[in-house]
């Protein structure tokens, strides 16, 4: 899918007419996690007041494991056209290859910072074109008592992390120093946080002996995005930045049965091709622009965010290269724009094609979504429902289009998660 026409008047002004980004990327945080979202067990309402002030989609999707989905966020490209079909194959992809982000952003006048986990991503954000970054060994690091904790990369510099230093706190202090010293030009920040991956563990807020270190650190993640929005204000630069809070996949497999909504478990959880593996919290909020309050059904693919920030900003797409995204510039705006008929979502060899109320994978097998996202009933395949039949035409017909299966295929072990590691879950298992 190509990018939309870039949104009349954003190519011309001065540079401080160019929105500010703020992209806010949760770990492994689901819909059962977040407030506004229906979550029975947890508050947010740092994360909560920013939906009331902006857009809330509730029919946004990713990949469901965190490196393909980072991927698809900073290039607007799907796996089988990177290759970062799972965790080990997206350290594979090379920047005289695949454009990220921050590149395209440059070229428009943007000063761009990756903050946090980097992940399985290759080489560092500066070799993708980010200007500044801060980054941490793996995922789910907070403390220096975790061996990955103890030291982290500050523009390709080592910097130990104190005894009672909290890498979190350490990445919001370095977040506030970016946009204070850039605060007359416009920036993009990539914010990837530690939260809500595990190891999870006690924050500086947890009570001794706290019976639920989950809660306590999704606590302590809304309270981050807080100051956040608190230091744009104090700064003066909430009016002119928009605010996108996002998870980079479903609940962990540890949480979900506990992360259900209004009384429910979602169907299935990160690292499945079910609902709850890529179906992901999205919030924008930009003072002003996008419509306060406003819940959205609208489909969004996270391939989507690389040709909406292009279109918001005036930067031009990379030249000969495939995106498959598709801009939601006019909805943040409130404008109708061209919403998605479908998305497409891959994880190592399996694929689906989604519409709003149906979906098809690679195997041909076709879904009821109209439970979703709780139950998603496998259809029969000589079912006789006219509106079944077409639409496992309409479906086939966009996966017949796109042809994975004709582009990088997966060598990893099928489940797209790091080598080895489901053959060693399964060692463990039988050892029990």
């Amino acid at each position: 899918m190509a990018t939309a026409g870039v949104l009349a008047g954003s190519q011309s002004g001065p540079a401080a007419a160019k929105p500010n980004i703020v992209f806010i990327l949760a770990d492994d945080l689901g819909i059962g996690d977040v407030g506004c979202y229906g979550s029975d067990h947890f508050q947010t309402p740092q994360i909560d007041r920013l939906a009331r002030g902006g857009t809330r989609y509730s029919n946004a999707y990713t990949a469901p494991l965190c490196g393909p989905s980072r991927a698809l966020i900073l290039t607007g490209r799907y796996a089988f056209r990177t290759g970062a079909t799972n965790q080990d194959a997206t350290g594979m992809m090379k920047p005289s290859v695949e454009t990220m982000m921050p590149k395209v952003l440059k070229q428009a006048g943007y000063v761009s910072a990756a903050v946090g986990k980097w992940g399985q991503l290759p080489l560092g954000p500066a070799e993708f074109g980010f200007d500044e970054h801060l980054k941490f060994t793996g995922s789910g690091t907070y403390w220096n008592s975790q061996d990955k904790g103890r030291n982290y990369l500050v523009n390709g510099e080592r910097k130990p992390l104190g005894d009672k230093q909290y890498l979190p706190d350490v990445m919001h202090d370095f977040v506030v120093d970016f946009i204070t010293r850039h605060r007359a030009e416009p920036f993009y920040l990539y914010y990837s946080l530690s939260h809500i991956h595990g190891e999870i563990l006690p924050t500086p807020d947890s009570a001794s002996g706290s019976k639920d270190l989950y809660a306590d650190n999704i606590r302590y993640m809304h309270k981050l995005v807080g100051k956040l929005v608190a230091d744009l204000e104090r700064l003066k630069l909430r009016q002119n930045t928009l605010i996108i809070f996002v998870g980079d996949n479903g609940t962990a497999g540890g949480h979900a049965a506990g992360s259900t909504v209004r009384g429910r478990r979602l169907s299935g959880e990160k690292g499945s091709m079910l609902e709850g593996g890529a179906l992901v919290p999205l919030i924008a909020n930009w003072p002003g622009k996008t419509p306060p309050g406003k819940v959205s059904a609208d489909l969004i693919d996270s391939t989507d965010f690389f040709p909406t920030f292009a279109d918001l900003t005036g930067a031009k797409p990379p030249a000969n290269t495939i995106l498959d995204g598709r801009s939601f510039a006019p909805q943040l705006m409130g404008r109708k724009g061209q919403p998605r008929d479908w998305i497409f979502i891959q994880l190592a060899r399996m694929w689906y094609v989604r519409e709003a109320k149906w979906k098809l994978n690679q195997a041909g097998e076709l879904f009821d979504m109209s439970q979703a996202p709780f139950a998603e009933p496998l259809v029969a395949a000589d079912s006789k429902d006219p509106s079944a039949i077409a639409a496992r035409m309409r479906l086939q017909a966009a996966l017949e289009k796109l042809n994975p299966a004709g582009g990088i295929l997966d060598n990893g072990d099928g489940t797209g998660r790091h080598a080895g590691r489901e053959a060693n879950r399964q060692k463990k298992k039988k050892e029990r």
